[in-house]
């Protein structure tokens, strides 16, 4: 059975910087692309990254500057980093794999929390 289990958020200072990682087991599909998603308290989710399974990277623009995602194939694991933390970056981020038919796999998330 799949399980994506994200970590690495926390609260953190404006300006300052995280890593999330988001660890696959189980999963037969490690190579298919892997997103990461946000949902900020009373918004709706909102897409952040992808990478695709040739190692091609989408950042949505208005984070593209400050967000990055890559991957360790050799350790089933995603991760996302953030750099220049806004108070408005505050979320709930979860990873969710792409499967062969389009949907996704999610997380269960790893809250992000940016204030001084």
């Amino acid at each position: 059975q799949v399980q994506l289990v994200e970590s690495g958020g926390g609260l953190v200072q404006p300006g300052g910087s995280l890593r999330l990682a988001c660890v696959a087991s189980g999963s037969p599909f490690r190579f298919n692309p892997m997103n990461w998603f946000r949902q900020a308290p009373g918004k709706q989710r909102e897409f952040v990254a992808r990478i695709t399974s040739g190692g091609s990277t989408n950042v949505t623009d208005s984070l593209k500057d400050r967000f990055t995602i890559s991957r360790d194939t050799s350790r089933n694991t995603w991760y996302l980093q953030m750099d220049g933390l806004k108070p408005e970056d505050t979320a709930i981020y979860y990873c969710a794999l792409t499967l062969p038919n389009n949907s996704y796999y999610w997380g269960r998330g790893t809250q992000v929390t940016v204030s001084s």
